[in-house]
């Protein structure tokens, strides 16, 4: 009976180790793909056999792309906007969390509720006005306008995730830093904000991925090279005849390479602020 159990124990252990060979296999697969790809010379790209090795390798897409291109002004852009905006996201966000999880807010669930629905418009929606609204304003094709619709995109999440982190932060902190004569604004500071950089951390990169990865809004409100983002820039590269896919492969190694990096350094982080905000103690 217990070799039995030994056994069966043994077959479940191998069956997931396949199981979680088999998910980061295909989740690395394209990723390493069009590594691959960005190194391969144009000629071996358009073989009706393709090549997985890049061999002979060149590095003429990623010349084409800084030098030819000017994609470094792209990446420039987006790490402007998206840097902004989550800085304004975890201001703003954590300020609102905090009010509707410590202070006594009345009717604070339908607040909340408030402020999901209002992100549940589709975006193509939403495009017309603000961009009625943007013309009037004067600020087309500006870092600005395009940090304000993406505040308003990353908000919600943010104040949801931090909700929910601040509601398992025990009352008794609370009680203690206000009878030492600590205020709304230093308890936030002071206690609160410490305790809670796992979620600050979380919601900070989900936030700065949504900014990085957006397109639709920033083709609508640029124009130029001077403030288009990382995604319209790239789609700049193909025209009626021409898909150039070598350069494609390396621009996109380019701009996913930093994200895979922030997640692999703050992945304990990450993990912390996703599970612990799901239990309340």
């Amino acid at each position: 009976m217990l070799s039995s159990w030994r056994a069966q124990l043994l077959i479940t252990r191998i069956a997931l180790y396949i199981a979680s060979a088999l998910i980061v296999v295909w989740s690395v697969a394209p990723f390493l793909w069009q590594v691959s790809t960005s190194f391969q010379e144009d000629r071996l790209l358009s073989s009706p056999t393709p090549n997985f090795l890049p061999w002979p390798g060149t590095l003429d897409h990623f010349y084409n792309i800084f030098v030819e291109k000017q994609f470094h002004l792209y990446i420039v852009n987006s790490a402007i906007v998206a840097g902004l905006t989550t800085l304004f996201c975890l201001t703003i966000g954590g300020g609102a969390a905090f009010a509707l999880a410590r202070l006594r807010v009345y009717y604070h669930f339908g607040i909340l509720a408030l402020i999901l629905s209002v992100s549940m418009f589709p975006q193509i929606a939403i495009v017309a006005p603000l961009y009625l609204a943007a013309s009037s304003l004067g600020l087309m094709n500006t870092y600005t306008i395009l940090v304000i619709i993406y505040l308003s995109l990353g908000l919600p999440l943010v104040i949801w995730v931090l909700f929910g982190y601040f509601q398992t932060i025990p009352r008794e902190i609370d009680e203690a830093a206000i009878i030492d004569g600590a205020g709304p604004l230093r308890l936030l500071v002071s206690v609160i904000l410490p305790m809670s950089l796992p979620g600050f951390v979380t919601t900070g990169l989900l936030a700065f991925i949504m900014a990085w990865n957006e397109f639709m809004f920033a083709l609508a409100f640029t124009s130029g090279v001077e403030r288009q983002t990382i995604p319209v820039g790239i789609a700049n590269f193909t025209n009626l005849y021409y898909v150039p896919w070598g350069d494609l492969a390396a621009a996109s190694v380019v701009v996913t390479l930093p994200l895979v990096l922030l997640v692999l350094a703050f992945q304990r982080w990450i993990i912390q602020g996703l599970t612990q905000g799901a239990v309340k103690e």
